[in-house]
């Protein structure tokens, strides 16, 4: 008998914490946050980490447990979402998995072999330094030639997935798009229902700005500065998570204050699109799209009680 998971992605500000709450009251599901910011303590305005009240009593895993000096990777998610899911079934609970970072999820859903990526990190560190001397769009250019596959589903800012990609070609003389897909094409081993929350691109870009100016007046700037006294460094995992990254270049006299909301504000946009992007890639995935189901969490929960029912996922 495969176990339950219960999945519910979507882009940024599109409503998942307080539809996760509801969800995991109704099946009996504790949850696993796939957020690669969240794991941060100490950050909680940039990350719209959820509060110890609206958690509502439901146990949840992978949230305040790093600091920011520490790394986190899809590699560590795997390990930590796994050891969290054990503990879930346990107790006769369902793990319900929620969050943004779709390669994290997928990474989990199909339990991906990333052990060919282990060892030996001396070529990893000659990239890093490469990306420090000549830049991103290098690097960047060498796995365009290297798995253009690869560049074509790979950020060109995202330097650490750039430089997975280079090692893993370097290392096994193969191209981690076709390791992926191959990996992708697995069964999952789980009993599993795959949700994706959406909405229409207006309201869903007209909430991102609403949050961002709302996170400003929390005291998004206050948390960057104290983790910038700190002594968290500019190129860490933490920062380079969405508000931290652009605050952190204001800090540093790069530009104005009202130009680092625009940024934020913008590139916030632009990554919810390729989170979207990305889950239309995903298959065996449930669209709940909050224009056709309407704006109510409960209409909402709804409809996955109902398709979580029909799977027999209890």
């Amino acid at each position: 008998m495969k176990r339950p998971l219960v999945i519910l992605a979507g882009p940024t500000a599109v409503g998942k914490t307080k539809a996760s709450i509801q969800l995991a009251e109704e099946i009996g599901a504790e949850i696993i946050s796939a957020d690669s910011m969240q794991v941060y303590r100490h950050m909680d305005i940039g990350s719209a980490k959820i509060t110890p009240e609206e958690m509502n009593g439901i146990p949840h895993y992978l949230v305040d447990v790093l600091e920011p000096e520490e790394e986190f990777n899809v590699v560590r998610f795997q390990q930590m979402a796994k050891a969290a899911a054990e503990k879930i079934w346990k107790k006769g609970k369902i793990p319900l998995v929620v969050g943004g970072t779709g390669f994290y999820i997928q990474a989990l859903l199909y339990d991906i072999d990333f052990t060919e990526n282990d060892g030996d990190d001396t070529y990893r560190r000659e990239l890093e330094e490469t990306a420090a001397e000549k830049g991103g769009e290098y690097l960047y250019g060498l796995l365009k030639e290297a798995d253009p596959e690869a560049a074509g589903q790979i950020h060109p800012n995202n330097i650490k997935r750039i430089i997975r990609a280079l090692e893993f070609h370097q290392q096994t003389g193969g191209k981690i798009s076709e390791h992926n897909e191959k990996e992708r094409g697995k069964e999952s081993p789980y009993n599993y229902v795959y949700f994706v929350l959406t909405d229409e691109r207006s309201r869903l870009y007209e909430r991102i700005d609403m949050r961002v100016d709302q996170m400003m007046e929390q005291g998004l700037l206050e948390e960057v500065r104290y983790l910038k006294d700190r002594g968290v460094r500019k190129d860490s995992t933490a920062m380079q998570g969405l508000g931290y990254k652009q605050l952190y270049a204001y800090l540093e006299g790069e530009y104005p204050l009202d130009e680092a909301v625009r940024i934020i504000k913008r590139d916030t946009r632009h990554f919810a699109k390729r989170q979207l992007t990305w889950f239309k890639r995903e298959r065996d995935v449930i669209w709940a799209d909050r224009s056709v189901i309407g704006q109510e969490d409960s209409a909402l929960v709804e409809f996955m009680i109902s398709a979580i029912n029909s799977r027999n996922i209890r």
